[in-house]
């Protein structure tokens, strides 16, 4: 028999204890720093559990995983224009030596972030100052964002951190300067389309006085050929007039008188004042003409 149960349970706890507290695990996005009176005597970066001498020995851990610098602000640059732009951009990066990391930052990442913000800034305003707006904008924005990495990185090794990528999400004028091209632009707009609307009013007017000429032409040239028809049809006209004349003038007399009279009395209201002897009333007075 146990001669003190309670002894027993109390030392069974206190050895749970020791043990629970020589043990510690390190998660796979993690890398663990052990220190033993402030000194660092081991770096355990694969996940796993592993054993600390319990009240002399402990634990720090440090996320490996890739972190995102973000910028809160766009940053103002200068380009070799000598103007000036606003790069919004972020930065993935991650620690890859926990030891130099905590050497250098005392394992703060708030600090560390900093610390790479002016460094790709640094990065940026020298890329930026050999560069035009239109290189960094679409020329060679590729070529910038890689060697901001490489220089970032270079940087970064030096306490524990690598560098990832650096983006450059968006490049934009500052306000005063956006407002200036924009009235630059829209004055040029109005420029080009005044420019097309003279050119156009111009083209309209030759059109114009072209087709007018051609009418003209056209009509004068229908009015020839007019005039030329009729005069054949009256040469025609007169020729067989003369013709059927020739044959019997007494009946062409006749056929004219008749004419004469039709369009004389169309209207009841007509009136003609001649003398009863005047050749007009020949044929009325002798279908043969004779006037008597």
């Amino acid at each position: 028999m146990m001669k003190n149960p309670a002894s027993l349970v109390i030392s069974l706890v206190v050895v749970l204890l020791l043990l629970a507290l020589s043990v510690y695990s390190v998660d796979q996005r993690q890398a663990a720093m052990v220190f033993q009176l402030g000194e660092v005597v081991g770096i355990k970066k694969e996940p796993g559990l592993y054993l600390k001498m319990p009240f002399l020995q402990n634990i720090r851990y440090f996320d490996t995983r890739i972190l995102t610098l973000d910028a809160v602000d766009p940053e103002r640059f200068i380009t070799s224009e000598k103007k000036n732009v606003l790069v919004d951009y972020y930065v993935k990066w991650r620690v890859i030596d926990v030891q130099k990391f905590y050497v250098s930052f005392s394992g703060d990442e708030r600090r560390a972030g900093n610390r790479l913000a002016q460094t790709v800034n640094d990065g940026m305003r020298a890329e930026f100052g050999k560069r035009t707006v239109h290189d960094v904008v679409s020329g060679e924005r590729d070529d910038v964002m890689e060697a901001l990495r490489k220089s970032a990185d270079a940087d970064a090794r030096r306490y524990g951190v690598e560098v990832m990528d650096v983006r450059i999400k968006r490049v934009d004028l500052p306000t005063e300067v956006s407002e200036s091209v924009y009235r630059r632009m829209d004055a040029e707009r109005k420029r080009v389309a005044n420019e097309l609307r003279s050119t156009g009013g111009a083209e309209a007017e030759k059109i114009k006085a072209d087709a007018d000429r051609q009418r003209e032409v056209i009509i004068a040239e229908a009015y020839r050929e007019a005039q030329k028809t009729k005069g054949e049809g009256d040469a025609k006209a007169a020729g067989i007039y003369g013709a059927a004349f020739g044959k019997n003038p007494e009946f062409y007399a006749f056929y004219r008188s008749m004419e004469s009279y039709k369009q004389s009395f169309r209207s009841k209201t007509d009136v003609m004042v001649l003398q009863p002897n005047s050749e007009f009333f020949r044929y009325m007075k002798s279908p043969r003409g004779g006037g008597k």
